[in-house]
């Protein structure tokens, strides 16, 4: 790690192709600026994204990256993890990354407690495939596919971490640019799995979840006086569906990360020449 780092050393050369205003710009940036903050460098990091518009994310860091599959990032980051627990590892997803086809993978990644944190651009809306209802959209939002809105209620991520016995749970805005830096750079330093979803705005397909509704309505947890470390208030403003909430909902200061608890501490990346004893006869076993 290194002091001397600053956030523009992981930007690349390569050039987003996000429609010009997205959120994601802010929430990149917001990432970028809390790893050099944190003392990270491009050597020491691995980012994982999956499928969508946040799936560019890996290509515009200039760090050690995997584009993976729909919902598979987290699966992806633990592997890191296990392997290389020396390293930092970021994964990025969005909303029906995270929480559609990869809601089971996000649970156990939760309740592993896996030492790496996990930002999702939650914009309530499928953007890159043209604008379908998400997991997390209104009920009452229409769209193509949904013209008299999806009629269920949205899922609660927050919630869905709580119940999974997650060790940090936080959301910000993407527009806020150093209250969003603040608040990812909180879950970095967190020991274990720090989970952030970012409010992040797409200005193409969702004219009701705007940039303008998130600053008329948003609240700061930390202008409210919240205890992060208290479980039943983080549970009451993580159930609270009348208002939206951005700071660190809820923090255990006692989490012990997986690899810790398990005593992965060495680089288990370097695998020795030929396959293990007696490996082929176990292989002749079975076919």
């Amino acid at each position: 790690m290194s002091s001397d780092v600053r956030f523009t050393d992981f930007k690349s050369d390569k050039q987003p192709t996000w429609c010009p205003g997205c959120g994601d710009f802010g929430t990149m940036n917001g990432m970028m600026k809390a790893l050099a903050e944190t003392g990270n460098d491009p050597d020491n990091t691995f980012v994982v994204a999956g499928i969508g518009c946040s799936g560019k994310i890996g290509t515009y860091m200039h760090s050690y990256a995997l584009h993976g599959v729909h919902g598979r990032a987290l699966p992806v980051g633990t592997g890191v993890k296990m392997a290389r627990p020396d390293i930092e590892v970021m994964v990025a997803g969005g909303d029906g990354d995270g929480y559609s086809i990869g809601a089971g993978h996000f649970v156990h990644a939760v309740r592993r407690n896996v030492d790496m944190t996990y930002c999702v651009m939650d914009n309530r809306i499928y953007g890159l495939t043209k604008g379908q209802a998400s997991p997390t959209s209104r009920s009452d939002f229409e769209t193509s596919t949904t013209p008299e809105g999806p009629k269920q209620p949205p899922v609660n991520p927050l919630a869905l971490a709580l119940a999974s016995g997650a060790s940090f749970i936080a959301q910000s805005f993407a527009s806020d640019a150093l209250r969003h830096q603040e608040i990812v750079q909180k879950a970095v330093e967190h020991d274990g799995f720090g989970f952030v979803n970012v409010f992040s705005p797409c200005v193409t397909f969702n004219d009701v979840d705007t940039y303008d509704y998130f600053r008329d309505n948003l609240v700061d947890l930390e202008d409210e006086g919240h205890d992060p470390t208290d479980y039943e208030a983080a549970k009451e403003v993580i159930l609270d569906s009348d208002k939206e909430y951005q700071g660190i909902m809820y923090q255990d200061e006692n989490s012990v990360p997986y690899h810790e608890q398990h005593g992965v501490t060495e680089d288990m990346s370097e695998i020795p020449d030929g396959a293990p004893d007696d490996a082929m006869d176990l292989v002749r076993e079975f076919y």
